[in-house]
């Protein structure tokens, strides 16, 4: 759990029994690892049930419903299944850009050589699984879909990982997180240059220009958030108009989230303790106006010592994994599942391709490179941490879920949008249930102290992709 929500909600606990007794247990279970994954695998099952019940017909009706938004004269009239995918899924990008930055600046890719594990193992887990598919489908309609097999669901892999307990070296979750990282890097590339369409220059320069006002209001110390949020919505609409998808916005924003607080946790005492010292004087005085200011003072430094990537993540975090996914798998996962579907997916290329992409290619790739960045002496394995541990990650990796379902209507078109889905659905259990039933089987520790590197894991939380 988040250090600072726990103090927050335990300072409000002391003089309310809701916030001790309610919201503390709930904050608790939001950061449980793998929490947000039981909920997205519920909104998924859901999703599942519906489009297969007798009203089952009402799914896709449901969410082809308008919403609609006007600013002014303007109107936007937006299905309700692009709202969520192209609206609020921006909040899970916009996480997955902070999250990106604090593995560069802090985490297991901060540096080169700890790094090079995880990247030569999401470089393998990409490629790989991308050459199977296109040995399926080297042309036609299907070639389109290579990007579909090569994203992994970190929230699942990781709720997978945590069933296994105590089991499984912890070592493995920090190189799991680092390398969904560095997947995410290359799945956030792959949108932005492959499946964008038409490109409207003029709209993308305006995006542009937008980003540098962030920049510069970053520049001038605002600290307000309603400029920020004027500009985001603002690069959001100019890459929706680009042609580019729009929810790239939440993670170029993400990048440029600071990652530096104006006063470390260590050195704030320095800044408080002559303010401490006047509001003493100030009530010895019984001057209230003195003593509010300072009390303003001291609001201020205590908000500066959280830099403001953790701040955004810690309120981002629960919303993304227990709203904006749970809604993106009941708007995506409801799949009607027949006879005629399986054989459809069976004798498809595509499904074929998606599921060996998936379930053969990520582990075989992720192994291989990793392998290969081990004995050309680039990389080392974290203590208690070995190949088969890497392998059964590998097998985790596999659940491409909501990065896998994003891209499929992008590179799809009519009934192959369905077929890729049940595609990466199937390909997901059988991922995760593989990945469950080997790390199982594999002892914790084995490793020699010979190979083995000192534990420099992160404990960060993660997202919920």
């Amino acid at each position: 759990m988040s250090g600072r929500a726990t103090g927050i909600l335990r300072e409000r606990g002391t003089f309310s029994p809701f916030a001790r007794r309610f919201l503390l247990p709930v904050q608790a279970f939001i950061h449980t690892a793998g929490a947000g994954g039981l909920v997205l695998l519920a909104a998924a099952l859901v999703a599942l049930a519906w489009a297969n019940s007798p009203v089952g017909h009402l799914y896709e009706v449901a969410w082809a419903i308008d919403f609609t938004a006007h600013v002014g004269d303007l109107s936007l009239h937006v299905p309700l299944r692009e709202t969520v995918n192209s609206g609020l899924m921006t909040l899970f990008f916009f996480l997955m850009g902070l999250e990106v930055k604090r593995e560069l600046l802090r985490g297991e890719l901060s540096e080169l050589r700890q790094a090079m594990l995880p990247l030569a193992a999401a470089v393998g887990g990409m490629i790989v699984p991308v050459a199977l598919y296109l040995l399926l489908n080297a042309s036609g309609p299907g070639r389109a879909g290579w990007g579909v097999p090569m994203a992994t669901d970190i929230a699942f892999a990781l709720g997978v990982l945590a069933l296994l307990g105590p089991r499984i070296p912890h070592q493995l979750r920090a190189v799991l997180l680092a390398l969904a990282v560095a997947d995410d890097i290359g799945s956030v590339l792959v949108i932005a240059l492959f499946y964008a369409g038409h490109v409207a220059v003029p709209s993308l320069l305006v995006a542009g220009v937008l980003l540098l006002v962030v920049v510069g209001l970053r520049r001038l110390g605002v600290r307000s958030s309603g400029p920020y949020w004027v500009a985001g919505v603002g690069v959001w609409l100019a890459l929706h108009a680009s042609g580019i998808h729009a929810t790239l916005a939440g993670v170029a924003l993400g990048l440029l989230t600071p990652a530096s607080a104006p006063y470390g946790r260590r050195s704030v005492h320095e800044r408080l303790d002559p303010l401490l010292a006047r509001l003493d004087r100030a009530h010895a005085a019984e001057d209230d106006e003195e003593a509010e200011m300072v009390l303003g003072h001291v609001l201020e430094v205590v908000r500066d010592t959280e830099p403001p990537l953790d701040r955004m993540e810690r309120i981002v975090l629960p919303w993304v994994s227990f709203v904006v996914l749970p809604l993106f798998a009941l708007a995506n996962a409801g799949i009607p599942i027949s006879a005629e579907a399986v054989r459809r997916a069976v004798s498809s290329p595509v499904a074929r391709g998606i599921v060996l992409g998936l379930v053969i290619g990520k582990p075989a790739g992720i192994v291989l490179f990793s392998w290969l960045a081990l004995r050309a002496g680039l990389a080392r394995l974290p203590a208690g941490v070995d190949l088969r541990h890497l392998l059964g990650a590998g097998l985790l990796a596999g659940i491409g879920f909501t990065v896998s379902l994003f891209i499929a209507p992008l590179a799809f078109e009519g009934p192959a949008v369905a077929t890729a889905r049940l595609a990466i659905l199937a390909a997901s259990v059988a991922a995760g249930s593989v990945g469950w039933l080997y790390l199982r089987a594999v002892p914790g520790t084995s490793v020699s102290t010979a190979s083995a590197a000192p534990d420099t894991a992160s404990s960060e939380n993660a997202s919920g992709k």
